[in-house]
């Protein structure tokens, strides 16, 4: 089987690079026909960046066959790419693996644009567009596969689920951490991570370092930050396993917004993956994956009394934080590794080629 990877999308994007992963890991050959216009700080939404978009789905659709693919995959993110994708695909299905809506993401849950400006109505027509185009649409949840559903008006048979897991070759257990007990923070600060309820924790909890990496939306909230938190705006990818298999416990997301709910972020499996301890909000999303107590410790979205209680625990219990690390690399390895995905992937494409 073999499988054109195809669009504007992020090509070092987490979600990206594990799909073509897996799916290699299956074997399927995978052929990558890409034009990046969406880097790490490129998600304007003005005319030059919409000019480059425009030129990018030209050179994509130009007199351009499947490469003998049997399936069209467009990553993320390719909301835009639809309609070149249909010409390329000439008749072959094609998977949309969008990871996230975009008018869920900048308009719902930043915040970026009014809801009733001109951003918002072309991220939402363009939403529309790209999940109704698709013969399959991939979610990362259960809960974010309805959502995709009832948001855009498609038959809930045209969406399946596939986790979004880590990359195996980066993400691994190494020795444990030597280092103080401290807790870690990797990801873009905005609404969706609670980063307000992860320093309220830290102002609780003075005794415990917190290390935050990452910048964004709300990075003027770590101006001046708690005396027990450091601030890392950037780090490069590769150096994020060091940091998790460093860390006593990792931190997910605790933003209280319904999309919020709805994910299980990168981060968090990347933990799971290092086998270190995870405490993130208890969501349905969450639930989907994780056992409170078990592989991970779920607390109440927002409140930064009980993160600081759970991260608090697992400092002085190392027993616990041990057991707890082993279990979430038991169950990642069960239900999100690339042995896991692999197959759930190559799946998918069978499953869009015998619908088609």
């Amino acid at each position: 089987m073999k499988a054109l990877y195809f669009g504007t999308y992020d090509r070092s994007y987490p979600r990206n690079a594990q799909v073509i992963s897996c799916l290699r890991s299956a074997g399927v050959e995978v052929i990558e026909r890409n034009r990046e216009v969406w880097g790490r700080h490129n998600w304007a939404l003005g005319g030059r960046q919409l000019a480059r978009v425009l030129r990018a789905e030209i050179g994509l659709a130009a007199g351009r066959r499947p490469d003998g693919a049997d399936v069209v995959i467009v990553g993320y993110p390719g909301h835009f790419d639809l309609p070149a994708a249909r010409l390329v695909a000439r008749g072959r299905p094609i998977i949309f693996n969008p990871l996230v809506s975009l008018y869920d993401t900048l308009i719902t849950d930043r915040g970026r644009f009014g809801e009733d400006s001109l951003a918002a109505r072309c991220l939402l027509r363009a939403d529309r567009f790209a999940f109704r185009r698709a013969d399959l649409v991939v979610a990362d949840t259960a809960a974010h596969a309805q959502f995709f559903a009832g948001a855009f008006g498609i038959d809930g048979a045209r969406v399946a689920v596939a986790p979004v897991g880590a990359e195996d070759r980066l993400f691994y257990p190494g020795p444990m951490p030597t280092k103080p007990f401290h807790a870690l923070f990797v990801g873009k600060l905005v609404p969706l991570h609670g980063i307000e309820t992860i320093l309220a924790a830290a102002r609780l909890a003075p005794e415990i370092p917190f290390r935050i990496i990452g910048d964004g939306q709300l990075s003027a909230l770590l101006k001046d930050p708690p005396a027990n938190v450091t601030h890392v705006a950037w780090l490069a990818y590769e150096a994020l396993p060091g940091e998790y298999r460093g860390a006593g416990c990792a931190l997910g997301i605790f933003g209280h917004g319904p999309k919020a709910a709805r994910v299980i972020p990168n981060k968090a499996y990347q933990s799971l993956a290092c086998a270190t301890p995870l405490v993130t909000a208890d969501t349905p999303a969450a639930r989907e994956l994780l056992c409170d107590g078990r592989d991970a410790v779920l607390v109440r979205a927002g409140d930064p009394e009980a993160l600081a209680e759970a991260v608090r625990a697992l400092a002085h219990d190392r027993a616990l934080a041990r057991r707890m690390g082993e279990t979430g690399r038991e169950t990642y390895l069960q239900h999100a590794s690339e042995a896991a995905l692999g197959p759930v992937w190559r799946s998918l494409l069978e499953r869009a080629l015998s619908d088609r």
